[in-house]
């Protein structure tokens, strides 16, 4: 699966491009339809959970997205990638029935 980083007005370093594609990578096993990945990292002004992940999955059919705000990137990618997780479970259920 492709993982396409973007960050908007900073650069990233590679220990967090790993984390993220490693986070993210996992997903294929869950569900073996992803087509690739887009993530978008931003810092929004304002209080001090600033850091933004947005992650969009590519699947046969939908899109499914995720986007989640918090102290650190790391965290704001955990919490997407759970929220994907979700999402994939949910979708596969779907075509069982």
């Amino acid at each position: 699966m492709k993982v396409n980083i973007t960050s908007v007005k900073f650069k990233t370093d590679r220990k967090l491009e790993d984390f993220i594609n490693s986070k993210v990578e996992k997903l294929s096993s869950v569900y073996d339809g992803i087509i690739g990945s887009d993530v978008i990292l931003k810092i929004e002004n304002g209080d001090a959970e600033n850091k933004v992940a947005e992650i969009r999955l590519q699947i046969r059919g939908n899109d499914l997205f995720a986007r989640k705000q918090s102290a650190t990137f790391e965290e704001a990618t955990d919490t997407a990638v759970d929220a994907l997780r979700k999402q994939l479970d949910k979708h596969k259920d779907k075509f069982k029935k």
